[in-house]
């Protein structure tokens, strides 16, 4: 293992404690969320206990922090977010943040053929914030069907059975922020009036 990799390891005791002692949590807690022993957790905090992924993926998923910054891996020298296209539904989803939980952001590229559908309209936990870029992106949420345009947005609940597709023969591009339930966005600036 060359040097540096090797003081990578060697700061991921200290790093650990001390995200543990920032959020104030006990190691009985964080042993209840990870399925860690507390045993275990106590001997990675103290250095005796060797960082491995099959521990560190669990304690990354709880602090809610991607697993390079949990170790302090070396910077890249490049601070584009550099997350691969995912495609689901016919549509294309572009991930523009890197933490593994918490809020979660993405560009939608929606196909001009990829229409909403009822049949289609799904629901989950959690809370969305859909912004048009570009095109006519119709959603279906509830009993509700909607026609958003470029600058438009909507908010919703994502336990409320919802769809998502093009209106109109152009493709929609939108941002979309995806939060656990509860979470909701926080705007500081009034809306206008009409």
């Amino acid at each position: 293992m060359p040097d540096s990799s090797a003081a990578v390891l060697a700061a991921v005791p200290q790093r650990l404690r001390a995200l543990r002692h920032q959020r104030g949590g006990t190691l009985a807690q964080l042993a209840e969320t990870t399925g860690i022993s507390v045993s275990t957790l106590s001997r990675l905090e103290s250095g005796q206990r060797k960082p491995t992924l099959e521990l560190l993926l669990p304690l990354a998923r709880a602090y809610q922090v991607a697993i390079d910054e949990l170790v302090g891996a070396p910077e890249t020298g490049d601070p584009r977010v550099q997350g691969r296209p995912v495609s689901r539904g016919g549509m294309t989803f572009v991930p523009l943040s890197r933490q593994p939980g918490g809020l979660q952001a993405f560009k939608v590229i929606i196909p001009a053929g990829k229409v909403a559908r009822a049949s289609a309209m799904g629901s989950h936990e959690g809370y969305e914030w859909v912004y048009v870029l570009s095109g006519r992106l119709r959603l279906l949420l509830g009993e509700h069907d909607l026609v958003l345009t470029s600058g438009e947005v909507a908010e919703f609940d994502t336990r409320t059975p919802h769809a998502i597709g093009s209106d109109g023969g152009r493709q929609v591009e939108a941002l979309a922020l995806f939060g656990p339930q509860g979470e909701r966005m926080h705007v500081r600036a009034a809306p206008r009036r009409a």
